[in-house]
């Protein structure tokens, strides 16, 4: 609660079955019969939350940039929501593949707003209180795979049906103190340890600095390549965790990420789908 200054309006829990499963509970507790779940498309894991809604409940596209390739995050005037009663909106605020990163979150007054922040978490300071309810994997900056902590606002426990799988209710969990079975102790202490090193190195406003200064000089590296490096997200959308950028060609994308290599830089491929680089530099990244 203290690094993100965690309203009392809000629960925090410690599951498991990573976001994917988030992906269903979340139209499973929150969208009833006569609502529409709206979702938002930046990238490939916006696209597998609305994959699962739509087997559970009713859905809607209310933005997407699918047709450029996800290269940009949609403006919040172009987030347009259909006349039916919305369940929630539902964003994801960092998109891995793409580089992609919501600078400001929609915000729309009688509608929860959704986030997977699986790859953001902590990098940046939020307001939690404009959330009904926040996820996130832990293996990109909370610790290791294996704990999905969901923060989630109370007030949302009142929509719960009836009749849901016990382990798929967040009431069972709110209850229980995210002990109704046995939870991943070891990822949950680690996350413990990577909180107190966050700490130490000044909270969360220490930590945005240092990622912005990260970012901007690769992204300044670029800007003075003169289009040998060419970033795939436009300048307004751009990811402080993943810088995604491409090479002339795909020759000379190997030997950089050969020359890379030999100089102690791994994991700079890009994703298969887009292809290119990627450097992924999270909170741990110096």
């Amino acid at each position: 609660t203290e690094l993100l200054n965690i309203p009392d309006t809000h629960e925090i829990l410690f599951l498991q079955g990573g976001a994917s499963l988030q992906f269903s509970m979340i139209p499973m507790n929150f969208l009833a019969p006569d609502q529409v779940g709206a979702y938002v498309l930046t990238g490939s894991w916006s696209e597998k939350a609305l994959k699962e809604a739509k087997k559970l409940g009713k859905t809607a596209v209310v933005a997407s940039t699918k047709e450029e390739n996800y290269r940009s995050i949609p403006a919040l005037d172009d987030v347009k929501l259909p006349k039916e009663e919305i369940g929630y909106l539902h964003i994801t605020s960092n998109n891995t593949i793409f580089g992609t990163q919501w600078a400001d979150y929609p915000s729309i007054e009688g509608v929860d707003l959704i986030a997977d922040m699986s790859s953001d978490i902590l990098c940046r300071q939020i307001d939690v209180s404009k959330f009904s309810l926040i996820y996130a994997g832990a293996q990109k900056n909370l610790g290791p795979s294996g704990v999905t902590v969901v923060i989630l606002k109370k007030e949302l426990l009142e929509r719960i049906p009836e009749g849901l799988p016990t382990m798929l209710n967040y009431e069972t969990h709110v209850k229980s103190n995210s002990l109704y079975n046995t939870p991943p102790t070891f990822g949950i202490y680690m996350l413990s340890l990577v909180l107190d090193w966050i700490k130490e190195q000044g909270g969360v406003k220490a930590i945005e600095a240092q990622n912005h200064k990260k970012a901007k000089l690769l992204y300044t590296s670029m800007e003075r390549s003169n289009g040998f490096y060419t970033p795939h997200a436009t300048e307004e959308s751009r990811s402080i965790m993943n810088v995604t950028f491409t090479l002339p060609t795909d020759e000379l994308t190997a030997a950089f990420l050969q020359q890379a290599k030999e100089k102690g830089f791994v994991g700079l491929a890009g994703h298969r789908s887009i292809g290119g680089c990627r450097a992924s530099i999270y909170n741990a990244v110096p």
